[in-house]
């Protein structure tokens, strides 16, 4: 176990002893429908489902802040004390897709001050593949008491995301063929900031959909072109799935900066210039 990821068997044990441990089931799809019945058909024993777009983000903000803009602090302190939350208490966040939704609520949660922070490695499937049990039905915490306040961590705006390039690597963790400009079919402009390199959110998982060993991570990245001694800053489609890349480097000992607004953001400013093709 690292200070970023927990397996399924450790978590298990937790559980079984009845460990203090809050249990967040982050279970959520790009355009997908809601994840809350998929909770209530099956979760991990304890596990309070979070709603990813209304709770670990402000979908009130205009299109030039992103898709998924930070919400204020305090109003995710009420949903972590709902949550159940508490200072002191470890956190543990899974969802269903690798790990890629779970991401953004271990960076948020982190962001807000809470250190205690870990994802299921191998999301719920290797929880059920391991043989442990799943719960039924809704889950109501005993409210938590956490205080939470922006600024654990940095980030960066558009003027810090276009500046990156010169002093380390500014990763894009979109497909490539919409870093490349072929295709995009959600934000308003096709293409990449120019400077970022081209890393596919998909290439920190192994083929059970586990994250790649640190060895493994350091490797991927390195044969990018990546200094992982110089500054690395992530960036994707709405700042969702680059906390993916961070969680990935994290665990790998790297310690990296995200551009919450990413390319939604960059998209919707008109004077933001964009490149197209292979090359940063």
């Amino acid at each position: 176990m690292s200070d970023a990821l927990i397996t399924a068997d450790r978590l298990a044990r937790m559980v079984d002893a009845g460990e203090p441990v809050t249990i967040l089931d982050v279970r959520w799809t790009l355009g997908g429908p809601d994840g809350r019945p998929l909770h209530e058909a099956g979760h991990i024993p304890g596990a309070v489902y979070v709603d990813l777009h209304h709770e670990l983000a402000d979908p009130s903000q205009p299109p030039t802040e992103g898709r998924h803009p930070l919400p204020p602090v305090d109003r995710l302190q009420a949903s972590a004390r709902a949550w159940g939350v508490s200072a002191g208490r470890p956190v543990v966040v899974y969802d269903d897709s690798s790990g890629m939704a779970a991401a953004r609520a271990w960076w948020l949660l982190r962001y807000a001050g809470v250190h205690d922070v870990r994802v299921l490695d191998g999301a719920l499937s290797a929880w059920t593949r391991a043989g442990h049990g799943l719960d039924q039905g809704p889950v109501t915490a005993r409210p938590g008491d956490v205080e939470l306040r922006y600024g654990a961590l940095p980030v960066l705006t558009p003027d810090a995301a276009a500046a990156f390039p010169r002093i380390g690597t500014l990763l894009d963790a979109r497909a490539a063929e919409r870093y490349r400009g072929d295709s995009e079919p959600i934000d308003p402009r096709a293409g990449h900031i120019p400077g970022a390199v081209s890393a596919p959110t998909t290439g920190n998982l192994d083929a059970d959909g586990g994250f790649l060993e640190p060895g493994s991570v350091r490797a991927r990245f390195e044969s990018l072109g990546v200094d992982l001694g110089a500054p690395v800053a992530v960036y994707c489609g709405s700042g969702v799935t680059a906390a993916h890349t961070l969680l990935a480097l994290s665990a790998a000992g790297v310690d990296g900066v995200l551009y919450p607004g990413s390319w939604s953001q960059w998209s919707n400013l008109p004077d933001r210039p964009v490149a197209t093709g292979d090359h940063p």
